[in-house]
């Protein structure tokens, strides 16, 4: 009977130790849960689509790009304060239980919420994002950003966190951090969620390659975004069936027309993925993608 009781007893501490230990990471599972709503709500109120296409699969696009309302998001500031503070807060380990997709889509929103924050320093006293700070320190050097317990540039989001090699590896991501400037892909109209990331990045590639004042094809050269060019290692990193920058693009070639509008046909997605087609980078337009 002793040796009895002692196993049921060993047997109630271990249930209650796992029960325990469940009930401490339920908040850990759900601590991203909500926490992006503010800025959707903001997001949805402040940004617009502009430029709607039909591309080559017949699919509408509302907006291949989209123009931001930072008057009103001045008028909105102490939100968005509340929302940069409850960013801030997250530690590094809860960050650190959540799965990759919960994670990048955090530190999208906290890029592009920055980003915003950033322009509301000097608005509507600037013409470009390139406007703040000087020769010695551009307004992606500046470390005004709390995130993850260090106070972080711009830089450090994207380039230390977003893009560092070997834990996302997910070239998407350069049609989702917006830089405040009508040359960068839109800035999305609701805020990243980790369980729709994947959706959400698909769009915004498509609607980013369906833009052809951004990007399009004449039958014999590629005229596409500078971004392709200071990225181009991200593009040509093995993902889903390429590890180049035209298979890359190939895979969206029903986004992709001519600079009239026209569809491309399977020739000519064939050049391109074949690598066989010029590739021009357009220039870069760096004015502040300001509500008109």
């Amino acid at each position: 009977m002793m040796k009895l009781s002692l196993g049921l007893n060993r047997l109630k501490r271990t249930t209650q130790l796992l029960a325990a230990t469940a009930l401490l990471a339920m908040p850990v599972a759900h601590a991203e849960e909500g926490l992006h709503t503010p800025f959707s709500a903001m997001l949805t109120k402040y940004v617009a689509p502009i430029n709607p296409v039909t591309n080559g699969d017949g699919v509408e696009i509302k907006g291949t790009s989209t123009e931001v309302d930072y008057a009103g998001f001045k008028s909105s500031q102490s939100d968005l304060t509340a929302y940069l503070k409850s960013l801030s807060a997250v530690s590094k380990d809860t960050f650190n239980q959540w799965d990759k997709n919960t994670q990048l889509a955090f530190l999208i929103n906290a890029y592009n919420a920055y980003t915003i924050d950033l322009i509301l320093t000097r608005y509507p006293d600037l013409t470009s994002i390139r406007d703040i700070g000087g020769f010695f320190s551009s307004p992606w050097k500046q470390a005004f950003a709390p995130l993850l317990g260090e106070k972080r540039t711009l830089d450090g989001i994207e380039h230390g966190l977003i893009r560092e090699k070997g834990v996302y590896n997910e070239p998407r991501i350069h049609f989702a951090v917006n830089c405040a400037s009508i040359g960068c892909p839109a800035l999305r109209e609701e805020a990243y969620v980790g369980d729709k990331l994947d959706e959400q990045l698909e769009q915004q590639t498509v609607r980013f390659l369906s833009d052809n004042s951004r990007n399009y094809y004449d039958g014999n050269t590629l005229h596409i975004s500078k971004i392709f060019s200071w990225y181009k290692e991200d593009f040509e990193m093995k993902w889903r069936d390429s590890s180049s920058l035209t298979g890359f693009i190939a895979q969206y070639g029903n986004a992709l027309s001519s600079k009239e509008g026209s569809p491309l046909d399977d020739s000519d997605i064939k050049t391109i993925l074949s690598g066989k087609s010029d590739i021009e980078f357009l220039d870069y337009n760096w004015a502040l993608n300001d509500q008109e």
